[in-house]
């Protein structure tokens, strides 16, 4: 069960990444044009997916926001454990003092603030737009990996090989890098991961209340947000980007799970 998943969530990412990077060189039809008379087609020979209430065809609306999507996640995330990870590793190399205390507390000043919060902020000060989304995600991240970080990093402070490093005369700041980075980073990458998928769905959330990407650029969420009012009449157009979400996070969540149980020594001791 664990290689099949691990197999699904695989093929699911993959053609989502596929669509969006092929979408840099190529779709079956422009995404910017208007064709009022083809509006609302049904899924046909022509438009597989059918076409949206300006006649846009659905499967080049969703490889372009592919690519929208997963851009603005992986950046976010990209902010998150560049400044998450130094930040928990500093932490941890000062457990239980006033270093500690400060960073943590500035995480849960950030929690204090849900990242449609932080986005409006920012999109207050500074206007919507796909870079103030990866701003508003990238931020929240930020304490989700300084925390993950320093929760692993603990632990490894009382054992031999690190007590070792300090009798031999290294830094703090040495041992985090050579010692204790390596020795977590495989939980980073699983949390990379799960960060990544709800990276997508808060992209998602955003553009669906405008304060994502913003016309003429498609994004899934603001194709839902489009879409709500013709649930009824051509249901497909609501349909194919909530497809695109779900399986594209389902895709991610499986493959967390199946590196989860991969890269954890405990899970697959228990295995065993």
């Amino acid at each position: 069960m664990r290689r099949l998943a691990l197999t699904l969530g695989v093929i699911l990412t993959g053609i989502a990444v596929a669509a969006a990077l092929l979408s840099w060189f190529w779709t079956p039809y422009g995404v910017t044009g208007v064709n009022i008379a083809g509006k609302l087609q049904p899924p046909g020979p022509q438009h597989w997916l059918g076409t949206d209430h300006f006649g846009r065809d659905l499967i080049s609306m969703v490889m372009v926001g592919a690519r929208t999507s997963i851009a603005v996640a992986l950046v976010a995330v990209g902010i998150g454990v560049a400044a998450g990870v130094p930040l928990g590793l500093v932490a941890a190399a000062g457990r239980g003092g006033w270093v500690d205390d400060v960073i943590m507390r500035g995480n849960d000043l950030i929690f204090a603030f849900p990242s449609l919060v932080i986005a409006i902020l920012i999109t207050a000060a500074l206007g919507p737009s796909a870079v103030n989304a990866i701003l508003a995600i990238g931020i929240f991240n930020i304490p989700v990996f300084a925390r993950v970080t320093r929760a692993a990093a603990l632990p490894l402070w009382t054992l031999d090989y690190v007590r070792a490093a300090q009798v031999a005369g290294k830094g703090r700041a040495r041992i985090s890098v050579e010692h204790i980075l390596p020795n977590v980073a495989s939980l980073l990458i699983v949390q990379g991961t799960i960060q990544f998928s709800l990276g997508i769905l808060a992209e998602a959330g955003l553009s669906y209340v405008g304060l994502g990407a913003q016309p003429p650029t498609p994004s899934w969420g603001r194709m839902l947000a489009e879409a709500q009012t013709m649930v009824t009449i051509a249901p497909h157009v609501a349909i194919v980007p909530g497809l695109a979400i779900v399986l594209t996070v389902l895709g991610l969540n499986l493959m967390g799970d199946a590196l989860r149980d991969a890269l954890d020594p405990r899970l697959r001791a228990r295995v065993t």
